[in-house]
């Protein structure tokens, strides 16, 4: 197993199996003695309609994600991770997290939640687990729906 010093682990709302996800994310930086970064990238593009009507939608989202995220930062401070750092991005989950937040924290493991995203952009793009594997230049762990490691990249 590769010596990892900076683990990212994506949560990304109740479409996903945030909570397994992040047990495995944790499991792993205690095992590695790594740091853990939890993210949650917003995509504003689902509510680009709503925001016609609801200026603040995005806003509103954003503050949802920063509280889950605070939420899980407790947590993994409670399981005895010394360093933990939570990020809070907006763009596509996919691209912004290969793309801006690994090379720009160092990140040489991702885990992320293997059910994630909606229906209709899964079908049609594939899902962010993929997405992000596909395009990471560091090792990736897709965890499935029942919190076991499925894939690794």
């Amino acid at each position: 197993m590769a010596d990892y010093k900076n683990i990212l682990v994506c949560v990304y709302g109740e479409e996903s199996s945030s909570e397994d996800t992040f047990d495995q994310a944790c499991a792993f930086a205690l095992k590695e003695g790594a740091k853990l970064y939890i993210t949650s990238v917003v995509d504003p593009k689902p509510y680009a309609s709503m925001s016609r009507f609801d200026k603040n939608i995005v806003e509103r989202v954003k503050q949802q994600a920063s509280e889950q995220l605070q939420a899980f930062k407790q947590k993994a401070e409670e399981k005895g991770i010394a360093e933990v750092e939570t990020i809070l991005d907006v763009g596509t989950p996919k691209v912004r997290i290969a793309s801006h937040i690994v090379p720009n924290y160092n990140i040489d493991l991702i885990i992320a939640g293997e059910t994630v995203g909606r229906r209709v952009e899964r079908a049609i793009t594939g899902s962010i687990s993929k997405g992000i594997a596909k395009r990471a230049t560091c090792d990736v762990i897709i965890v499935n729906d029942s919190g076991e490691p499925v894939t690794k990249t």
